[in-house]
């Protein structure tokens, strides 16, 4: 079953599930995070909630995403409230893009990325019940970064560079006793600064500082441990890129639960109502490609299993013109 969110033909929120090829409204509910906490409430299943509450009027979900209606398949009425993470060097192939960025003059000398990726062939996959090696993790920021499907991404002014990263986000909501629920799985654009961050490693945490999109459906249940999509760049109408790339556990040096435990091991992550989307990484990048992103290029990905595809056209703010001025008080 998937879930999405939409705005109908009269502007109202609505919830919307899908099985095959029939989608309808899901009554009483206007958000998935209200469908969520009466699932919650009832201890039951987010497709339970579904059921429950029957079938209401049947939706056209690939028109509401043409005509811009469909939202975020979850957010928070709060964007401050909604946290945008990730965690890299997670993925079988994904270090070597990322060593040669971060190369050193020394080849005999491994890189701090080396050294992380060998950290999780070696011990991202524990034993059940057991705690494994600390992932690579990293803020992006709040649902004020969080971008629908079809919206722009907007690549500040300031910014070196402008790329995908097809990925794969967990979506989860903190439950009234802080415990995390995993409501589901979801298409990412996890957008960054590649340029930024190869000029120096320690860099990483600005070039992570970017707008981001998930969706448009969201993913109920088990994550497939083989996950295959495309990745794409439209420009001119054109694909001027594109490449396969792989995410589930069967392509990853860590398991889910591993990279799940060290983002909600903290406190701070685990406040009630609270909404998280973690990008669980990539090895795929045009970047690395040496592909270039220009303003009006359109970031496709796609993946069987995932519902609709999630495309953002890219658009560049303006450049600095002076140092930003704080004010004392």
């Amino acid at each position: 079953m998937f879930l999405s969110q939409i705005r109908t033909e009269t502007g109202a929120r609505a919830v919307v599930a899908r099985q095959g090829e029939a989608a309808h409204l899901v009554p009483g509910v206007t958000s998935v995070i209200d469908l969520a906490q009466a699932a919650i409430a009832a201890g039951h299943s987010l497709a339970a909630e579904v059921a429950a509450r029957g079938p209401g009027a049947p939706v056209d979900l690939a028109a509401a995403l043409a005509e811009g209606r469909v939202l975020l398949p979850v957010d928070h009425a709060d964007p401050a409230h909604l946290h945008l993470t990730g965690t890299g060097l997670t993925h079988l192939g994904s270090a070597a893009t990322r060593d040669a960025m971060h190369a050193k003059a020394d080849p005999d000398q491994m890189t701090d990325s080396m050294k992380m990726f060998r950290m999780g062939l070696e011990g991202g996959k524990p034993a059940a019940g057991h705690v494994g090696a600390q992932p690579e993790w990293f803020y992006k920021g709040n649902g004020h970064a969080a971008i629908a499907p079809g919206a722009p991404l907007v690549s500040p002014g300031f910014a070196r560079d402008a790329g995908e990263e097809p990925e794969i986000a967990g979506i989860y909501l903190i439950g009234p006793d802080g415990t995390p629920f995993r409501l589901g799985f979801a298409l990412g654009n996890e957008f960054s600064d590649h340029v930024t961050e190869r000029g120096n490693y320690l860099w990483l945490a600005h070039s992570k500082l970017r707008p981001a999109s998930y969706g448009p459906e969201l993913l109920l249940g088990d994550l497939p441990t083989h996950v295959e999509g495309r990745s794409r760049i439209w420009r001119g109408g054109a694909v001027i890129w594109e490449k396969p790339f792989l995410s589930g556990e069967a392509n990853m040096s860590h398991t889910l639960s591993n990279l799940e435990h060290h983002h909600f091991k903290y406190d701070l992550f685990r406040q009630p109502g609270d909404v998280h989307v973690h990008f669980f990484g990539t090895a795929t990048l045009s970047f690395a490609d040496g592909v270039t992103t220009a303003p009006g290029d359109e970031f496709e990905i796609e993946a069987p299993g995932f519902g609709l595809p999630l495309r953002n056209p890219l658009v560049l703010a303006p450049g600095e013109t002076a140092a930003l001025a704080v004010k004392a008080l």
